[in-house]
């Protein structure tokens, strides 16, 4: 029973991972159950044992996309917020099942797939750090975590598209902090956005990163001066 058991679980995970990577390339529309069988080297039978349709599996890509996400570990707050973004926009360019969660995800008005869950999800996890980084002191009093969370969210999910058409996301991790240094002045106080390592982040290294930083420093610094000096 328990080798039956595991050898179902295997089979499960083959048919996600195999329809994540039919996804990722076709899309759903694009995609059919013989390729993603073709691609498992599995049977019909074993496919409708696990999933009843195509849009089943979809959505269990969609749902299980972050099952290989490693986030990077720190010490909480808006340091570990930029760093995971980060993180997921390397992730993004070589993690099948990742990517093909998200284009799913982004594809569902286009197709029978309507689920919002995934949203909510990552919503929750950026609100998780937000509230750290409110414990922590480093935002600013009229900010909603669980709003900013979602906005995070949805600009994340429009920087990710408009990557893809423009270099297939070659540039995501650049077009990633140039997001933050616009969101950033509006999250944290400009002495909080200076001590904050874009440098740190994975996938973004060297100049790029550097220069990101101080870009948001200066634009956070130069909008508290206007503030405070008259017209």
């Amino acid at each position: 029973m328990a080798r039956q058991q595991e050898r179902a679980i295997r089979t499960r995970e083959t048919l996600v991972r195999a329809a994540a990577e039919v996804f990722d390339e076709v899309g759903y529309s694009g995609a059919s159950i013989n390729k993603i069988l073709d691609r498992a080297g599995a049977t019909t039978g074993a496919m409708y044992f696990h999933f009843k349709s195509k849009e089943e599996l979809a959505r269990a890509v969609i749902l299980e996309q972050a099952a290989d996400l490693r986030m990077p570990e720190g010490g909480g707050g808006l340091q570990q917020l930029l760093d995971m973004t980060a993180y997921l926009a390397v992730e993004m360019q070589s993690n099948i099942l990742f990517r093909a969660g998200v284009r799913l995800a982004v594809e569902q008005g286009a197709t029978e797939l309507q689920d919002y869950a995934i949203y909510e999800w990552w919503a929750d996890q950026f609100r998780q750090e937000l509230e750290r980084a409110r414990a922590m002191g480093q935002i600013l009093p009229h900010v909603q975590e669980a709003e900013f969370a979602r906005l995070l969210v949805g600009a994340y999910t429009g920087t990710q598209i408009m990557s893809q058409i423009s270099t297939n996301r070659a540039d995501l991790p650049e077009r990633i902090a140039s997001m933050w240094r616009c969101l950033l002045p509006a999250l944290a106080p400009a002495e909080v956005i200076a001590e904050l390592d874009l440098s740190l982040h994975s996938g973004i290294a060297g100049t790029t990163a550097t220069t990101a930083a101080a870009a948001v420093t200066a634009g956070a610094t130069a909008g508290a001066d206007e503030t405070e000096s008259p017209a």
